[in-house]
C-alpha cells in the first residue's frame, strides 16, 4: 500500500482445502499497521502437488479493508504455471481501476461463473457457495418437485384423441422403444410450463431467515481483536440495504416444505390414475416425453436462464455486481460451513496439524522453474501422444467397423456364382467372354441367355413350382424383365480417292447417333405383321422413356436411348421372337452396341444384383464383350452395433473438425503447408460427403421399394443409378479408411529410429521434386518411342494406359523381353536396352543416391540426448502395472540427478552481490547529502 506493505503470508484453511478448481476462498488477515491506499499485491506459488494439479489459474483477488470498507480489485485472468502461458509461477497484480473493473469480458464470465454455481439448479447441489442459505437439502427437493410435476404435466397431456394424431408422425425405432419428435418437442414444452412453480419455491427458500442468527467468521474475528464495528456507517448502509430487501419469517421454510409435500401428492395421485390406463406404447412414449423434459431442463432452460441473466447484468448492472459479490463472501452474512457441507472437512481429523502461520511458501529459482517446465513438458508430451494413440486406435476401430459392416461377404459369392452361370464359360461355344462374331452372338443369345432367364424343370424332371420369375439358378428372381437395348450409327458415304463411292458407318459418337424409328428389318415401310415386341424393337425410345443413364464402355460412352427388345412372355415366345429379330438382321454393320441389363434379387442372402452384359461392335469389324455385375444391399443399419458405430464415428468426425478449425484459426496460412492438414481436411471431406450420398441412396432406395410394393415385383426395375451411387459411397468409404489407416504414421515421432523416415522425406523434398522433373521427361520419351513403335504389333502397346504399364513392369524387371524381339528384330532389343541402362541404371540410382544422402542427414540431425518417449512411456507402463520394481537404486540415481542439476556454483552470484553493495553505497550516499 501506500502507507506499509506486509511480509509473506501463506494461504491455508486448517479445515479444508483451498485454491481448489472453480473454487471461492475467503481470508482473513491481519497487519500490525495499516497498508493504506492499496496499490500491487505480489502473488506466487511453489509448483507443489502432481501433473495438472501444479498448474493454476488466477481470475481476480478482492480486498476489502475492514475499516474503511473499501475494496480494491486485483484482476489477474491468466495461468500460474511453468507450461502455460509465459511461464511464469509469480507475478504482480495491481489494483484494477474503475475501467476496468467495469469491462464487459470480466463482468460477463464473473456473472456467469456465480450464476452457474448458484442459479442453475441442477449443477448447483453440487456447486453451493458457501455463502448462500440455500441448503442442498432445498436444492434437491426442488429439484425433485421439478421432476414430478414435469411427470404429471406430461401423463395429463396423453389422452385418447393424441393416440391417433400421433400415429402419422415418424417416429426413430432403437429397440423396443421409439422416438418421435413429437414426443420430444412436448418434453421441452411441458418443462416450460414446470418450471414455473419451481422457481416460486426456489424464491421462497431463498428469502427465508435463519431461525437462530449465527455470528459470521468475520464478527468472531473483530471480536478477539476488539474492535466495535456496529458504530460503522458504512456497515450500517450494508444493513440498511440488506433489510430494504424482501425477506420472509423463519416459519416460511414449513410453508415451502407443505408446498413440495402438496406439489408432489398431487403429482403422485395423478400420475398412478392414469398410469393404469396406459399400454405399454403410451407409457413409452409418456417416458421419452419425461426423460426428454429432463435434458432439456439441464441443458436447455436452466442455461439458458443463467445466460440471459448474466448478459442482462453484465450489460446495465455492472457497478451493483461488483458490489454484491465481496458483501456476500466477504460481509457479515457469511456462516459458518451448514451440516451438509462435511465433505469439504477434510483434514480435520487428522491428529497432527501444521498452522498456517508456520508454513512456509519455498519461492523457486530460475533453474528449478527451468527444470520444472523441462519435466513437465516432457509429462505433457508423453500424456498428449498416449492419448493421441488411444483416440486413433478407437478411431480406426470405430471406422473399420462402420466400413466393413457395409460390405455384405456374400457379395462376392452371388458375383462369382452369377458370373459362371450367366456368362455360361464351361461350354466353349457358349462362351461370352470370348464371341467375336455376331452369328457366335446369335447363338449365345438363343441357346445360353434365354434359357437361363426361365426356371426349368429340377434335375429328376420335376417342374419348378413356385420359381415364378426365377432364373434357371431357382435362387435369384428377375424383377420385371430383362431389356436389349441396341444403339446404332447413321449411314454415310465413304469418300476416298481413286476408290468407288461406297456405303460405310464410322464408329460411335453422339453427333453420328441414329435416332430414326424404322420398320422391321430397317425399313421405312413394311408390309408384313410382326409380333408387337418385334415391332417395337426397330423403334427409337429416349431414356427418359426408358428410365436409362449413360453407359462407359471400353471403347466409348453410349447414350442412355436406343432401339429395345423386352425379354417378356414364356420360353417359347422368347425363342421365336429372337429368331424373328436375327432373321430381319436386327444387328447389322451400323450397329455399335448391345446392351443387356436386368435386375435380380436372391432373398436368401437379400442382395440386388445389377446384371449388365455389354457388347461393342467396332467399324473395324470384331466383337468385344463386357459384362459388370453389381451386387446392391438397401438395408441401412442392420444391428444395433452398426447404428451405434455410426453415430459415434460422425461424433469422431465432428471433434476432427473443431480442432482442424481451431488449428486453422491458429496457423492461419501455415496450416496448408503440413501434410496432415491435407489427411485430415480429406477424411472430413470424404465423411461428409459420404454422409450425403448415403441421403441419396436412401431416396433411391425408398423410390425402387415404393415401385417394387405397387407393382409387386413385376416391372421393369432399372439400377444403374442406385448402383453408381453405392460405387460412390464405396469409393469414399475407402479414402475414409485409407486416410484413417495412414494417420497411424503420426504416431511414429514417439521413437527417434522410426522418426528417421519422416525426417528423410522432409530433407530430400526439394531434391526429390527435381528429380521426379527429369524422371517425367524421361519416362514420357520412352512412352512415345515405344507407342509408336509397336502399337500394332504388341497388344501392351495398343494404347498409352497400357504402353505405360508395360513401362512400368519393365522398371520393376517383370517383363518378358522375348515379346519385344519378336515384334522388331533390331529396335525392339535396341529400345529394351536403352530403356534399362536409362531409367534403371541412370535414374533409380539417382534416386536411390538422394534417399541415402539424406537419410546420412537427418540422422546426423537428431539429438541423441533427446529422451525417446517410446522408451519413456514403456518406462512408466512397467512402473504402473508393476512390471518392474522402482528399487531404492533407481530412486538414488534419480535423486543425485535431480541434485546435480540444482547444484549451481556460489561464484555466479557474486555480480549480482557486487550490484546489491554498490545500490546500497550509492544510497547512503544519497541520504548523506
Amino acid at each position: 500500500g501506500d502507507e506499509n506493505d506486509t511480509h509473506i503470508r501463506t494461504l491455508a484453511d486448517p479445515h479444508r482445502r483451498v485454491l481448489q478448481r472453480g473454487g471461492v476462498d475467503a481470508f482473513l488477515m491481519s497487519v500490525p499497521k495499516s497498508l493504506g491506499q492499496l496499490n500491487c499485491i505480489r502473488i506466487w506459488h511453489d509448483n507443489s502437488g502432481k501433473g495438472s494439479s501444479s498448474s493454476w489459474f488466477l481470475k481476480y483477488i478482492i480486498i476489502r479493508d475492514l475499516q474503511t470498507m473499501q475494496t480494491f480489485h486485483f484482476i489477474s485472468q491468466r495461468w500460474f504455471a511453468v507450461e502455460k502461458d509465459d511461464g511464469k509461477i509469480e507475478r504482480v497484480l495491481h489494483a484494477a481501476s474503475d475501467m476496468e473493473k467495469s469491462q464487459f469480458s470480466f463482468v460477463l464470465t464473473k456473472r456467469t461463473y456465480h450464476s452457474v454455481s448458484d442459479g442453475h439448479l441442477w449443477f448447483s447441489i453440487f456447486s453451493r457457495p458457501p455463502s448462500s442459505q440455500f441448503t442442498r437439502v432445498q436444492r434437491c427437493t426442488c429439484c425433485f418437485v421439478l421432476l414430478l410435476v414435469s411427470m404429471f404435466l406430461n401423463i395429463m397431456y396423453y389422452d385418447l384423441s393424441n393416440e391417433v394424431k400421433s400415429r402419422n408422425t415418424t417416429s426413430l425405432s432403437f429397440g423396443t422403444v421409439h422416438f418421435s419428435s413429437q414426443q420430444i418437442i412436448i418434453g421441452i414444452v411441458v418443462e416450460m410450463f414446470a418450471l414455473i412453480p419451481s422457481l416460486l419455491l426456489v424464491q421462497l427458500f431463498r428469502r427465508v431467515r435463519p431461525r437462530r442468527q449465527q455470528q459470521s467468521p468475520l464478527r468472531q474475528a473483530l471480536s478477539k481483536v476488539k474492535l466495535n464495528v456496529q458504530n460503522d456507517p458504512n456497515r450500517q448502509k450494508n444493513s440498511k440495504k440488506k433489510k430494504n430487501t424482501l425477506m420472509f419469517p423463519w416459519w416460511c421454510i414449513l410453508i415451502a416444505y407443505g408446498l413440495c409435500l402438496v406439489l408432489v401428492g398431487v403429482s403422485i395421485l395423478f400420475i398412478i390414475a392414469r398410469g393404469i390406463e396406459f399400454g405399454d406404447a403410451k407409457t413409452q412414449k409418456w417416458l421419452v416425453s419425461v426423460v426428454s423434459g429432463i435434458f432439456s431442463s439441464v441443458l436447455l432452460t436452466q442455461p439458458l436462464k443463467i445466460i440471459a441473466l448474466a448478459i442482462f447484468f453484465a450489460c446495465f448492472f455492472r457497478k451493483s455486481t461488483s458490489e454484491t459479490e465481496p458483501a456476500g463472501l466477504l460481509g457479515d452474512d457469511q456462516v459458518d460451513l451448514a451440516a451438509d457441507e462435511e465433505y469439504l472437512h477434510t483434514f480435520q481429523k487428522k491428529s497432527l496439524f501444521v498452522h498456517p502461520s508456520s508454513i512456509r511458501a519455498q519461492r523457486l529459482s530460475d533453474h528449478q522453474i527451468s527444470q520444472l517446465r523441462d519435466d513437465r513438458l516432457k509429462e505433457i508430451q508423453i500424456r498428449n501422444v498416449i492419448r493421441e494413440m488411444v483416440l486413433y486406435v478407437c478411431f480406426l476401430v470405430v471406422l473399420c467397423a462402420v466400413i466393413y459392416s457395409n460390405r455384405d461377404s456374400s457379395a462376392y459369392y452371388q458375383v462369382d456364382h452369377l458370373r459362371k452361370y450367366l456368362l455360361d464359360s464351361r461350354q466353349e461355344n457358349l462362351d461370352f467372354t470370348k464371341i467375336a462374331t455376331i452369328d457366335e452372338y446369335w447363338n449365345w443369345l438363343e441357346k445360353s441367355l434365354i434359357i437361363n432367364l426361365r426356371a426349368q424343370q429340377w434335375y429328376n424332371g420335376d417342374p419348378p413350382r413356385s420359381l415364378t420369375g426365377f432364373i434357371d439358378d431357382k435362387s435369384n428372381r428377375l424383377i420385371g424383365w430383362a431389356t436389349m437395348r441396341q444403339l446404332r450409327v447413321k449411314a454415310e458415304l465413304c469418300r476416298q480417292q481413286n476408290v468407288f463411292s461406297l456405303t460405310c458407318a464410322a464408329d460411335y459418337s453422339l453427333r453420328n447417333e441414329d435416332k430414326q424409328s424404322y420398320a422391321p428389318a430397317w425399313q421405312n415401310q413394311s408390309s408384313q405383321i410382326y409380333h408387337s415386341s418385334v415391332t417395337k424393337a426397330f423403334t427409337y425410345q429416349s431414356g427418359d422413356v426408358l428410365d436409362t443413364y449413360v453407359y462407359v464402355g471400353d471403347h466409348a460412352s453410349y447414350a442412355s436411348g436406343g432401339y429395345v427388345y423386352e425379354f417378356r412372355g414364356r420360353l417359347s415366345d422368347l425363342q421365336s421372337n429372337l429368331s424373328q429379330l436375327h432373321q430381319l438382321g436386327w444387328i447389322d454393320n451400323q450397329t455399335r452396341a448391345v446392351i443387356i441389363q436386368m435386375t435380380l434379387y436372391n432373398p436368401n442372402v437379400a442382395l440386388f444384383t445389377a446384371v449388365t452384359f455389354l457388347a461393342e461392335f467396332l467399324s473395324s469389324g470384331g466383337v468385344f464383350s463386357s459384362a459388370r455385375f453389381e451386387p446392391i444391399s438397401f438395408y441401412a443399419f442392420t444391428s444395433t452395433l452398426q447404428l451405434v458405430c455410426t453415430i459415434v464415428y460422425m461424433l469422431f468426425i465432428c471433434y476432427f473438425m473443431w480442432l482442424e478449425v481451431r488449428l486453422l484459426i491458429e496457423m492461419k496460412w501455415k496450416y496448408f503447408n503440413q501434410f496432415w492438414s491435407y489427411v485430415d481436411a480429406g477424411i472430413i471431406a470424404c465423411s461428409w460427403a459420404s454422409v450425403g450420398i448415403y441421403i441419396w441412396r436412401l431416396g433411391e432406395s425408398r423410390r425402387i421399394g415404393k415401385l417394387f410394393e405397387k407393382t409387386n415385383g413385376y416391372v421393369y426395375i432399372n439400377l444403374q443409378l442406385a448402383s453408381f451411387i453405392n460405387n460412390a459411397l464405396t469409393d469414399l468409404l475407402s479414402f475414409c479408411c485409407f486416410f484413417g489407416t495412414i494417420q497411424l504414421i503420426k504416431l511414429c515421432r514417439i521413437n527417434r529410429k522410426l522418426i528417421l523416415f519422416i525426417r528423410t522425406l522432409q530433407c530430400a523434398a526439394k531434391e526429390l521434386l527435381s528429380f521426379s522433373f527429369v524422371f517425367s521427361f524421361v519416362f514420357l520419351s520412352f512412352l512415345c518411342l515405344f507407342y509408336l513403335l509397336f502399337v500394332s504389333k504388341l497388344p501392351e502397346c495398343s494404347s498409352l494406359l497400357g504402353t505405360a504399364q508395360m513401362l512400368f513392369e519393365m522398371t520393376l524387371m517383370k517383363f518378358d523381353a522375348h515379346e519385344l524381339s519378336g515384334a522388331a528384330a533390331f529396335l525392339g532389343p535396341f529400345c529394351f536396352s536403352l530403356f534399362i541402362f536409362m531409367v534403371v541404371f541412370i535414374c533409380l540410382s539417382m534416386f536411390v543416391s538422394i534417399i541415402n544422402d539424406n537419410f546420412r542427414r537427418a540422422r546426423e540431425n537428431v539429438d541423441d540426448r533427446k529422451e525417446d518417449l517410446l522408451a519413456l512411456i514403456i518406462e512408466r507402463f512397467k512402473r504402473w502395472s508393476r512390471l518392474k520394481r522402482f528399487t531404492e537404486e533407481d530412486w538414488l540415481a534419480e535423486r543425485d540427478a535431480q541434485m546435480r542439476g540444482n547444484y549451481y556454483d556460489p561464484i555466479e552470484k557474486f555480480p549480482d552481490r557486487i550490484d546489491q553493495l554498490f545500490v546500497a553505497l550509492d544510497k547512503i550516499h544519497a541520504d548523506q547529502k
